[in-house]
């Protein structure tokens, strides 16, 4: 039974049903951990619920996921080298973008979806497996309203659409099928025409311990972002960044 929080003919609208198969919920533990032990026949997995209440990010932080906000998982077998953890950002991106009318969301290096210098949406990827299934899960997070926020955390009220919820959802699957058929090429430039810090001093954070500092100057083709400092420009492809300014 479709919980009444949702409407499933909004999230598949002008969506080949063929390809996707939708599992909706009123409270989940996580959308990603439900992803890994459920199989699928379709191409896609998608796992979406109203509350989640064992949320987590990137490097086991916990990630708060109360009613009313967008707690979305996809999962499917298709092995791919891209760095789809930046990918997902430029769907996110996309996605808010169409709804709310305006072009003022933004990326923060790896994961991070930025409003207003706060952080209003998460990305985490994993791997699971089940049966014969190898799958690829990608979970996103995104504050649309919070009662309670850290002072880094933001959402996105003042737009006032939480009732535009299954709208969203259909504009992230759209944008993962768009993606499989090739059709998002282009998104390295587009992560970084909206990244919130390029050209920017930031400092690369490995294991809470800062090893180097320098100046933004996008991401390359492997979602590598690329330091320049006076040693020349240094790729890394791991780890956490801090700007100042944002947080």
């Amino acid at each position: 039974m479709v919980p009444l929080i949702f409407n499933k003919e909004k999230i598949l609208l002008n969506i080949d049903k063929s390809r996707v198969e939708l599992s909706l919920h009123e409270t989940i533990e996580s959308t990603n951990d439900f992803c890994k032990i459920t199989p699928f026949e379709k191409e896609f997995l998608v796992v979406t619920s109203d509350m989640q209440t064992k949320g987590r990010g990137r490097q086991g932080k916990k990630w708060i996921s109360p009613a009313g906000n967008i707690s979305f998982s996809i999962a499917n077998e298709n092995a791919n080298d891209a760095p789809i953890s930046l990918i997902a950002g430029v769907i996110s991106q996309l996605a808010l973008t169409k709804v709310l009318k305006v072009d003022e969301i933004k990326l923060k290096w790896p994961n991070d979806l930025i409003y207003n210098n706060k952080k209003i949406g998460g990305i985490l990827v994993e791997k699971g497996i089940s049966g014969s299934q190898n799958k690829t899960i990608v979970g996103i997070g995104i504050n649309l309203a919070l009662k309670e926020k850290k002072p880094w955390w933001g959402d996105l009220k003042s737009f006032n659409i939480q009732n535009s919820r299954d709208a969203i959802l259909n504009n992230l699957i759209k944008g993962f099928l768009e993606f499989t058929d090739g059709n998002l090429s282009n998104w390295k430039d587009s992560w970084n025409l909206h990244c919130a810090h390029n050209n920017k001093i930031i400092r690369i954070i490995n294991n809470k311990t800062v090893i180097d500092e320098g100046i933004f100057k996008g991401i390359n083709n492997k979602g590598a972002l690329l330091l320049e400092s006076d040693k020349g420009i240094k790729k890394y492809s791991s780890g956490e960044i801090s700007v100042e300014g944002i947080y």
